[in-house]
């Protein structure tokens, strides 16, 4: 990627809920590139990272991080008084402050907080929401360090919690605000309940998503705020790899089909469709072994049970987390890619799954499902297949097919990476967003 000469228009804030995390290296990916942009950058950290080791484009990350206190102990899980009294000493002077240059915005700011707590309280003789009021003073906290800052823009990853953050500290300071929205944080009504979302989309500058499915439901909520869809692409480490690629595995010389799905082992991944696709190619007499590389989720216990009920043990097996590069060799190891997402009950769903672009980009065939903002990257039959939810019949189809006919497979696999190249490339889709921010601050 090009670097250009560092803007004069000042900083970027980022307000993240955590970092570094190993599902979101597209968060981090989109950081160093705005980054080798020449963009002035510095991150304030609402919660701690997960704790895993980082990717390596943390790395290459030079902007400043801020962690924001308030994250610690947990609030929902301590009582009030002993939560303000572990955050108040570092709190309250960040609020002295404050007070002090910004009273206006401050009285506004906590004014909106409270409405927002007393509006979304479960019973009407209960109090507010704690969890506001934490928001609060960590927008304070935001806030404060601005001040000494050159920032000139504030923008937020994930619609819920961090865009509170986000919002109430531009509303002390008087700065534009931005935020992107994501999934399960736009569409689950817990998250941003009694109207949130469209005030936090009202007070932004503008909108990102990463799919056009989300921006049609977030324009549907009646702002005037414009909403961009803006794909994440392949991730910086991940281009790296595919830049210096060699070729892919030949097929394995007994028949096997090798099968990856790669994802945190959560419902909406539908990795027990899999399982179950897998169990009727075995019973159909495909010889197969399958790997799923993910980070355990609160759906782990169930793929485990069904792949012992299934009686598949030593065909499938759960990898656990991986490098970039470890799933690299992975991809490059596998015949077809399987990820069946879902859309649960509660509004949760992946938009564009980054892995099913690392696939593509690997030119390996994806078998995968027609929700969300799938059919954006997959185009059934041209570039892999789609088929519904929770239907594995189908997927065990589709499957088949790949590993029957390997001229169709390669097909596939080589018209999905050109999709990637022409439509998901990392560097381009971070200078739209570079000039979003250029045009807002």
């Amino acid at each position: 990627m090009t670097r250009r000469s560092a803007p004069e228009t000042g900083t970027v804030a980022y307000v993240l809920k955590g970092f570094p995390r190993m599902s979101e290296i597209f968060i981090a990916s989109e950081i160093a590139r705005l980054e080798e942009l020449g963009m002035s950058l510095r991150l304030y950290i609402t919660k701690p990272g997960d704790g895993s080791t980082p990717h390596e484009v943390v790395g290459r990350i030079q902007a400043p991080r801020i962690a924001i206190p308030g994250s610690t102990p947990s609030l929902s899980g301590t009582a009030l008084r002993k939560w303000l009294k572990a955050n108040m000493p570092t709190v309250g002077r960040a609020f002295g402050r404050v007070a002090l240059r910004h009273p206006v915005g401050l009285a506004r700011a906590a004014g909106a907080a409270t409405a927002q707590a007393f509006r979304s309280r479960k019973r009407p003789i209960r109090w507010g929401r704690k969890t506001y009021l934490r928001e609060f003073l960590q927008a304070v906290a935001v806030a404060d360090d601005i001040e000494r800052t050159d920032v000139r823009h504030v923008h937020a990853h994930f619609a819920h919690g961090a865009t509170t953050v986000a919002w109430l500290a531009t509303m002390i300071v008087g700065l534009p605000l931005s935020f992107t929205g994501h999934a399960r944080d736009i569409y689950s009504e817990s998250l941003n309940p009694e109207g949130l979302l469209r005030r936090k989309m009202d007070a932004a500058s503008f909108v990102v998503t990463c799919t056009d499915a989300n921006r049609k439901h977030l324009e549907a909520l009646g702002s005037t705020t414009p909403v961009h869809c803006i794909y994440h692409g392949l991730n910086a480490d991940f281009s790296r790899l595919v830049a210096a690629n060699g070729a892919a595995m030949p097929p394995a010389a007994d028949g096997t089909l090798r099968l990856l799905g790669v994802g945190r082992i959560v419902p909406k991944k539908g990795f027990d469709t899999m399982i179950d696709a897998c169990a009727l190619l075995r019973d159909a007499g495909v010889p197969l072994e399958a790997v799923i590389a993910g980070e355990d989720g609160d759906h782990s216990d169930v793929v485990r049970r069904r792949i012992a009920a299934l009686g598949l043990d030593g065909k499938v097996r759960l990898a656990g987390p991986m490098t970039q590069g470890e799933l690299h060799e992975q991809y490059h190891a596998a015949d077809a890619f399987c990820l069946p997402c879902r859309i649960l009950d509660d509004g949760d769903r992946d938009g564009v799954p980054n892995v099913l672009v690392e696939a593509m980009a690997c030119a390996v065939p994806v078998v995968t499902t027609d929700v969300s903002g799938i059919p954006e990257l997959v185009e059934d039959g041209r570039n892999g297949f789609l088929v519904p939810p929770d239907d594995p019949a189908r997927v065990a189809e589709r499957l088949s097919l790949i590993h029957r006919d390997p001229e169709l497979a390669a097909r596939i696999g080589s018209a999905g990476q050109e999709t990637v190249r022409s439509r998901f490339d990392g560097g381009e889709l971070a200078r739209r967003l570079a000039a979003l921010f250029d045009a807002a601050r």
